[in-house]
């Protein structure tokens, strides 16, 4: 099991490189600093990386292609502070069991526990495994210039842990996301003499079909697909009936549908015209049977279906999302994350990691004999 002593020092040491981090803005698209903090950190441990724009990676010392590949990744870029926080988000502070500061839930303590981990398995020469730790950018915007754009150029990759704050449980599936933009077109006209079309009863119309519609496949994990319309926009002026209306539906998917299925329904129950923002938020599932889930659970993860999108739905190989902190905290004004929390957080990948050496080995031997 994990050297104790090596944990504490590499806790002290990423614990240092998080309060860094959160002194240094990192908004979506503005991540080139804390891309050189986290790059220098790994340079400096020897670590030889690899940087496409503000995105760091970098793999395990006796990396053996002949091996499977673990991608261990997290984001460094965070949201804009919203006007509610009573702190300096850019101030990290301890107070008691707390770290605050902008990015230290949400995912700076999940993106140095697994630094922390991949240094520790980093000069392993006994794994069975290669690691490929990368920290990523423009998670939080779902932006082309994050693992979207670095995924190509890491390699082939077996399975992944993603960092987000889950409390250590392990999120075994993940809801999709696609964006509708949705758009009725009726005929403009006087209001005093009720010429026209409302485009505006055409959408009342649509919307109630997406409110009451149930899809009928709903999935073991993550129950049934949901949507919500959250924006609309109609009219200029008192007396002109509006001849456009539009809005938009966030549909969160499941892995009962794919995309394509779930707009070929949508567009064939409503007169609107549908459009799609993206096709690659994709729903994620992984088998309960895998061994990553297995050492996962004798780690003493709990697992659960996650209602949120991350960086996992960009992942075609099986994976989970795991780390310290809460997503309830994600976004909130003032945010911290217990530093307990992430001495748990390099406790519990640590030891996942060790199971797996076991497991993969174990299973290597089977198959010779």
């Amino acid at each position: 099991m994990p050297d104790e002593h090596i944990t504490d020092h590499l806790f002290h040491d990423t614990l240092q490189l998080l309060k860094d981090l959160i002194a240094t803005p990192s908004f979506s698209g503005e991540e080139s600093f804390t891309a050189t903090l986290i790059q220098c950190f790994l340079q400096n441990r020897g670590v030889q990386t690899h940087r496409m724009l503000h995105n760091i990676w970098a793999f395990n010392y006796y990396y053996n292609p002949a091996k499977p590949t673990i991608l261990l990744n997290s984001h460094h870029d965070t949201v804009k502070p919203n006007n509610q926080y009573q702190r300096d988000p850019f101030q990290p502070s301890v107070i008691g069991n707390k770290l605050y500061g902008l990015g230290s839930n949400d995912a700076g303590g999940c993106l140095v526990s697994l630094l922390a981990t991949f240094l520790h398995f980093y000069n392993r020469s006994d794994l069975a495994f290669n690691l490929c730790y990368a920290a990523t950018a423009e998670e939080e915007n779902s932006g082309d210039n994050g693992l979207k754009l670095v995924l190509p150029e890491l390699g082939h990759l077996d399975f992944a842990i993603v960092g987000e704050p889950t409390l250590m449980n392990m999120a075994v599936a993940e809801r999709g996301l696609m964006v509708l933009d949705c758009v009725a077109t009726g005929k403009a006209g006087h209001a005093a003499r009720e010429e026209g079309n409302n485009a505006i009863y055409i959408c009342i119309k649509d919307i109630d079909w997406f409110r009451n519609f149930s899809f009928p496949n709903v999935s073991n994990t993550l129950g049934p697909v949901k949507m919500s319309v959250t924006v609309i926009n109609a009219g200029t002026q008192h007396n002109v009936v509006p001849g456009t209306c539009s809005f938009t539906v966030d549909v969160r998917l499941t892995d009962a549908y794919t995309c394509d299925e779930v707009l070929e329904i949508v567009r064939r129950h409503v007169s609107s015209k549908v459009t799609p923002r993206s096709f690659y938020l994709n729903p994620s599932v992984i088998d309960l049977s895998h061994p990553l889930v297995q050492a996962g659970l004798m780690a003493g993860c709990k697992t659960y279906g996650s209602p949120t999108t991350s960086d996992q739905a960009l992942l075609n190989i099986p994976s989970i999302k795991l780390g310290p902190g809460s997503s309830a905290r994600s976004h909130m004004p003032d945010e911290y994350i217990f530093i307990s929390e992430i001495q748990q957080g390099i406790k519990t990948y640590t030891s996942i990691l060790e199971l797996l050496v076991l497991n993969l080995i174990n299973n290597h031997v089977e198959e010779v004999y």
